[in-house]
């Protein structure tokens, strides 16, 4: 009686112990083909900053994928469906954060949207618990129209778009309106996202030469962003603009409700330790 009565207490102190999720974190690019990106469009400052807000700091993964291509490609969202899922496995990963910068939300969005569009999809999906969506392009840019068009703004939109790629193609406004209309779910009238998909938005872009604030993400970037900027909203971050940063999931927060100094963040310093930007999304991991 007392073997069983024993028995039957350690059986429901093994039920109710708490399992604990093994959380990961992914750092998803933006437009451009990317083989280091590590070191290339994110800098290890950023990614090993960030990644302190683990509970085990080397769980995370640096994505490299073609997103030069349209969202959907197999270089694209199936690449990244490849690396997800090796880094799902290999670490065991029960809990899944994105931190995803400019098109790189569109990547993940599409996955997020199609469930049934390919057998790889369900299982990262199932994963996901959030993700961080720095400046995405969820509603495209009116410079994307600009490079295929290929008028003045061409040579200086290159280091940002890249020339006559499908990703270009794809972010022109038009063109996300229809796919947010049809394939993309977390917009207005649109189905919920399976997950949150929460947006840091970026309002504007300073380059005064004597201001150190514009030297942080590289002072010739700032420059090139606030030329572009003169053809976008009064809200922007010289690439997006302010309405299309936040026309997916919701908005976390605008860049001065929270940076260091009320700074605002162009769209290169949102993937930098600009202002504390690290720290505020380490906070929320």
């Amino acid at each position: 009686m007392l073997k069983k009565t024993a028995g039957a207490i350690i059986g429901c102190l093994l039920a109710s112990s708490p399992v604990y999720a093994t959380q990961g974190l992914a750092f998803v690019h933006g437009t451009g083909s990317q083989t280091d990106a590590y070191n290339d469009y994110w800098t290890g400052d950023f990614v090993n900053s960030v990644s302190k807000g683990l509970a085990d700091a080397s769980k995370y993964t640096v994505i490299n994928c073609d997103f030069d291509q349209y969202m959907w490609d197999e270089k694209a969202a199936g690449c990244l469906a490849d690396q997800l899922n090796s880094f799902i496995s290999q670490q065991n990963i029960t809990d899944l954060v994105l931190v995803t910068h400019s098109n790189g939300g569109n990547v993940a969005r599409w996955i997020l949207s199609n469930p049934t569009y390919d057998s790889r999809y369900p299982g990262i999906i199932s994963k996901i618990s959030k993700t961080i969506a720095l400046a995405p392009s969820s509603g495209g840019t009116p410079l994307a129209d600009a490079a295929i068009q290929g008028n003045v703004f061409e040579s200086t939109l290159g280091w940002l778009l890249g020339y006559d790629s499908d990703a270009v193609i794809q972010q022109q406004e038009s063109w996300m309106a229809y796919y947010n209309d049809t394939w993309l779910y977390g917009t207005s009238g649109r189905p919920s996202l399976p997950s949150t998909f929460k947006s840091v938005v970026g309002s504007d872009v300073d380059s005064a030469i004597w201001d150190s604030d514009s030297y942080c993400g590289g002072y010739q970037n700032q420059v090139a962003l606030e030329t572009t900027q003169n053809w976008l909203d009064s809200c922007s971050d010289g690439f997006l603009n302010c309405s299309s940063q936040s026309a997916a999931g919701t908005t976390w927060f605008k860049d001065k409700d929270k940076t260091d100094g009320r700074e605002p963040l162009s769209h290169q310093q949102s993937r930098r330790t600009c202002f504390s930007l690290d720290k505020i999304i380490r906070n929320d991991i």
